[in-house]
C-alpha cells in the first residue's frame, strides 16, 4: 500500500505529531534511551534549537492534511568547532507509516540539504542491540558501520548496545571545505 505524503520544513503546527511520535518511540523501542517522553514544550524547544542553527528540520505529512507521519533533523555532531562539518542525523516514522517509504524520503532529503550547506560528514547513532529498521534505512542509503559501543544503554529491562555509522556528505574529506 503506498501512502501519499509531502515533505517540508517543521512547523510550530507539527510539534503535537512530533511529540506523540517520539513519545512512543520512548515508550516502546529502543532508538531513543531516553525513559520518559519530552513534553511538547520541550519537543518545541529541541526544534528551535535546531532550527535556529541554521540547521534542518523536516516532516513528512499526509496528502491533503496535516498528520505527521514521520520527522528528521540533523544538527551538530559535537559542538566544539572542529566538528562544525558534522552533523548527526535522527529520524523517527510513526508505527503505521513505517515500510512506506517515508524514513528514506525524509533521510534523502536531510541529505541533500545538508550537502547544500556544505556539510562533510553525517553520522547516525543508533540505540538497539537487534537489527533495525534504522540500520537497515541509512545502509541504503550509504551509510557504512563504524562501531559499536556494547551495553552502552539499559531500557526495558535490557542492556543495549549502539550502532555508530557514517557517511560522507559531498565531496566527503576528498577536499578542504568552505569555512561556513
Amino acid at each position: 500500500m503506498h501512502t501519499a505524503f509531502q515533505l517540508r520544513p517543521t512547523e510550530a503546527r507539527d510539534i503535537a505529531g512530533i511529540a506523540e511520535i517520539y513519545g512512543n518511540s520512548v515508550r516502546t523501542a529502543t532508538a531513543s534511551y531516553e525513559l520518559e517522553p519530552p513534553s511538547p514544550e520541550e519537543i518545541t524547544r529541541r526544534w528551535q534549537a535546531v532550527a535556529s542553527r541554521g540547521f534542518p528540520h523536516l516532516v513528512a505529512v499526509a496528502d491533503g492534511g496535516d498528520e505527521v507521519l514521520g520527522y528528521a533533523y540533523a544538527g551538530p555532531y559535537h559542538t566544539r568547532p572542529g566538528y562544525r562539518f558534522t552533523v548527526e542525523d535522527s529520524i523517527y516514522i510513526a508505527p503505521a507509516a513505517q515500510r512506506k517509504g517515508i524514513g528514506e524520503a525524509l533521510l534523502t532529503r536531510l541529505i541533500g540539504t545538508c550537502e547544500g550547506m556544505g556539510l562533510r560528514q553525517m553520522i547516525a547513532i543508533i540505540g538497539g542491540t537487534e537489527p533495525s529498521g534504522s540500520v537497515r534505512l541509512h545502509s541504503k542509503l550509504g551509510f557504512r558501520q563504524i562501531g559499536r559501543i556494547e551495553a552502552s544503554g539499559f531500557k526495558h529491562g535490557k542492556w543495549l548496545d549502539t550502532v555508530l555509522m557514517q557517511r560522507a556528505l559531498g565531496p566527503g574529506n576528498t577536499t578542504l571545505p568552505e569555512e561556513r
